[in-house]
């Protein structure tokens, strides 16, 4: 079975565009292309992964999709469309002629309002998804997920999953209020079974410079408790992830933390889930 990495990034960095890299994020200030990914997928034992946006412009979505063109080892891509738009079918339509298309993500996270999720303009959008075999990325602050409880649970057929596992904040400790909460809406959210987790973004959610592999264990178990090892994939969240550490650590936190676990769960977590999930080729 092919070892995947189920989130990942490209771009050719552009200030103005890019204005969410700060100044304390200055190493992510250049370009990343596949060039620079698969030494380091190489060198971890990964096959192939999937490129997500970073971007919404339908420009991202073409970016992406040619670079997976070129590279066969881009298992999919995960793009951005306009989902509020009133020719959302018209244009997921025209994205459908591109295999490598498996999914679609909103910066949802930067939204102001917590509950953008259910606007009635962008539930629509996602209810076009289904007859494009169209998977829906959900990227969110803790605070966002009241309102994916309640969004998964108006599209019981869609399949979604969990960017960063919701972002919990590492730094203020498991027990703080704010993660016990998370804790608690983790479980609810996991409670709908079409909806996965990626088990991605967690070291730049920790304390850059000191974070140690057991920090994670708190929020791994909690994931792993609600989701169960079948609705659970690997990604690195490369090249953000430079910001706290390195692709092999990234991995090796996960590789660690499932161990212990069967080879068959094992294979599920690195590629399996992600497979299944994006439907992509063997």
């Amino acid at each position: 079975m092919k070892r995947i990495d189920a989130h990942q990034h490209f771009w050719k960095y552009d200030a103005a565009r890019d204005s969410w890299i700060t100044k304390e994020m200055a190493i992510l200030k250049r370009d990343f292309t596949p060039a620079d990914l698969l030494p380091e997928m190489s060198a971890n034992g990964i096959d192939g992964s999937i490129a997500v946006q970073t971007n919404q412009s339908e420009q991202e979505t073409l970016f992406l999709l040619d670079i997976g063109k070129r590279n066969d080892w881009i298992a999919g891509v995960v793009g951005w469309v306009d989902l509020c738009a009133g020719n959302v079918e018209e244009r997921l339509r025209y994205f459908s002629q591109f295999e490598k298309l498996r999914g679609v993500r909103h910066i949802v996270q930067s939204e102001a309002d917590d509950r953008f999720l259910l606007g009635a303009d962008f539930m629509r959008g996602i209810r076009c998804l289904a007859q494009f075999n169209l998977t829906y990325d959900i990227l969110i602050f803790p605070k966002q997920l009241p309102a994916a409880i309640d969004f998964v649970a108006r599209f019981p057929e869609q399949p979604f999953v969990l960017d960063h596992m919701a972002k919990p904040n590492i730094k203020s400790g498991h027990r703080s209020t704010e993660n016990m909460e998370w804790a608690r809406n983790i479980k609810f959210l996991a409670a709908h079974r079409n909806v996965s987790c990626k088990l991605s973004g967690l070291i730049t959610e920790a304390d850059w410079n000191g974070w140690r592999p057991e920090d994670f264990r708190p929020y791994l178990d909690t994931v792993f408790e609600a989701f169960g090892a079948h609705r659970l994939m690997f990604g690195s969240d490369w090249p953000v992830c430079l910001l706290a550490g390195t692709y092999h650590r990234v991995r090796e936190v996960i590789q660690k933390y499932v161990g212990e676990f069967s080879v068959a769960e094992q294979e599920q977590i690195f590629g399996g889930n992600a497979q299944k999930f994006y439907g992509l080729k063997n």
